[in-house]
């Protein structure tokens, strides 16, 4: 896209790859107490992920609240510094780059927000807010930029006019489009949608949803869609890695993971699932107990202590609790992180 010119669908890439390329990625909070501060422990929120995604796709990422989905997403970005690993984007790895040459990068991966008041300005008019990253990069004149606004409005199914309001005068669905076209207007590769959907009524949802599916096809886009709604991730998804305590317990293609999920904690959160046809419900798996602190987590497999299949087979305090199980693959294109897995 040339500096001054309206928004361009990109072309369809030849050929596919990975675009972006995660290893041993770690990001731990340090806790400190008491008056001179010092640490008493770690929250380790994410805590040795490796996973690749295609350009061109959308990988789903979901978990219970707290299990690092999206301090994952915003580690990625570098929004937050990695604590440890690898964040290789086309090739280059991003965590080792200075902040003057990491901005270089950041017009090629966007970012959309969980809470669409909180994430925009009240004090920008819309204009100014989707304006706001072709400033910081330097993208053509005043008037190239408004031609871009205007046109990343309509996109996202918004009017030219709205340019000239304020995020407060619009309802939570369009501030989320108003989100959308800030994300967009830099013409991005990669997006981290941060549960884009989770603050919107469900029937405002499946506008957004459908949009962000229109805007992947238009601009070739990869996603990066963070959600704890399994309905949601299923519609928008081309695979889904399951998150618990840090840790990616499962990766499949949608289609494989909801016809044949293999881990216990998916398993879990898939019976979980509302089925409006009663003859259709089975009986969903319920985990006992809490997830257990990221401070503190349990030895070996961190589900162990929830799992019911660890229970069955007496290997809460064994295997389970001795050797943390790797990410392998099981089945082609099926990974999964069990010592058991697809057994009952």
């Amino acid at each position: 896209m040339s500096a001054g010119a309206p928004l361009a669908a990109s072309p369809v890439l030849l050929q596919k790859g990975p675009i972006l390329k995660i290893a041993r990625l770690k990001k731990h909070f340090p806790v400190r107490t008491g008056f001179l501060q010092r640490q008493t422990g770690t929250v380790k929120a994410v805590d040795g992920v490796d996973l690749e995604v295609e350009a061109g796709e959308t990988l789903g990422l979901v978990g219970e609240s707290g299990c690092g989905k999206s301090t994952l997403g915003r580690s990625i970005l570098r929004l937050i510094e990695p604590t440890s690993g690898t964040i290789e984007f086309e090739g280059v790895d991003l965590t080792k780059l200075s902040r003057r040459r990491m901005k270089n990068y950041r017009a090629e991966m966007q970012m959309i927000f969980q809470d669409p008041v909180g994430s925009l300005n009240p004090r920008m008019s819309v204009g100014d807010i989707v304006a706001e990253g072709l400033v910081v990069h330097h993208r053509g004149n005043r008037a190239a930029r408004e031609a871009i606004v205007k046109d990343t409005l309509k996109r996202v199914g918004l009017r030219p006019e709205h340019a000239n309001r304020y995020p407060h005068e619009f309802s939570g669905g369009q501030r989320q489009r108003i989100g959308i076209a800030r994300a967009l207007a830099l013409n991005p590769k990669l997006i981290v949608a941060d549960e884009p959907v989770s603050a919107l009524d469900v029937s405002i949802q499946s506008q957004v949803l459908n949009l962000l599916v229109d805007l992947k096809n238009e601009f070739n886009l990869t996603y990066i869609f963070v959600a704890h709604n399994l309905a949601v991730v299923a519609y928008i998804s081309d695979r889904i890695a399951v998150m618990y305590l840090g840790k990616i317990v499962e990766l499949a293609s949608g289609l494989e993971l909801y016809a044949h999920p293999l881990h216990p904690y998916t398993q879990a959160l898939l019976s979980s699932i509302p089925e409006p046809d009663p003859d259709q419900r089975g009986h969903p798996t319920v985990l006992q107990g809490d997830v257990p602190s990221p401070l503190n987590p349990p030895s070996g497999c961190h589900f162990r202590t929830r799992c019911p299949l660890a229970k069955k087979k007496g290997t809460v305090e064994g295997i389970c609790a001795e050797k943390e199980p790797p990410l392998s693959e099981k089945y082609r294109g099926h990974q999964v992180a069990c010592h058991f897995a697809g057994e009952t």
